[in-house]
């Protein structure tokens, strides 16, 4: 007996890596090659005619490939309630998502802890748990680097690392990419559980 969408479990996918690692490609690729309706959740704000241009363009060779984009810079989780109908979920990405948030909880007046941002990727995770279907996660690797010299850099820097250990501690699969290749960090059914420093 095959049992619906709805019984069926979800499958989460961790992929990160740095700038042109290659890591969109990936998961897009990844993404392509399961069955069922698939949506683009792009996180990316629109914020001058060159990123602009660059959005539609990657709108444009999407759809030729069957893709739905679903502009979300904010409230990814109730977007993903939103999108039962898709059997593909590809989030990208969680770096610009917490970007977005910090920013706008600044202009608010409030501020966000990187406990605050732990909760809110726990929550992100238990949605996506509760829908049946595969998503991927998109994000940048920022530990790699030199330390920010300023503040406001260190506590996003800080607060995005949160979001990654997080997510990738409650995933499934997680592949890191460097120079356009794979690595697998974690396989299904691998118990790896991590450790959220």
């Amino acid at each position: 007996m095959v049992k619906s969408k709805s019984h069926s479990l979800s499958r989460l996918i961790y992929v990160s890596g740095g700038c042109r690692s290659g890591k969109s490609i990936y998961a897009q690729e990844l993404a392509e090659s399961l069955p069922g309706r698939r949506a683009y959740l792009a996180t990316c704000p629109q914020i001058d005619e060159e990123m602009d241009q660059r959005i539609e363009r990657h709108q444009q060779q999407r759809e030729k490939k069957g893709w739905e984009t679903i502009e979300v810079p904010l409230e990814l989780s109730a977007a993903i309630i939103q999108t039962k109908d898709f059997d593909v979920l590809l989030i990208d990405c969680l770096t610009l998502w917490i970007n977005n948030l910090l920013y706008q909880v600044e202009q608010d007046g409030g501020s966000l802890t990187e406990q605050q941002i732990g909760e809110r990727c726990c929550e992100l995770v238990k949605i996506c748990r509760q829908r049946g279907q595969t998503v991927i996660f998109v994000t940048n690797e920022l530990g790699l680097g030199l330390v920010p010299a300023d503040p406001l850099s260190r506590h996003y820097r800080d607060c995005l690392g949160r979001c990654n250990q997080t997510i990738a501690k409650l995933a499934d699969e997680a592949v890191f990419m460097v120079s356009g290749i794979p690595l697998i960090l974690k396989e299904p059914g691998s118990n790896e559980c991590g450790f959220i420093e």
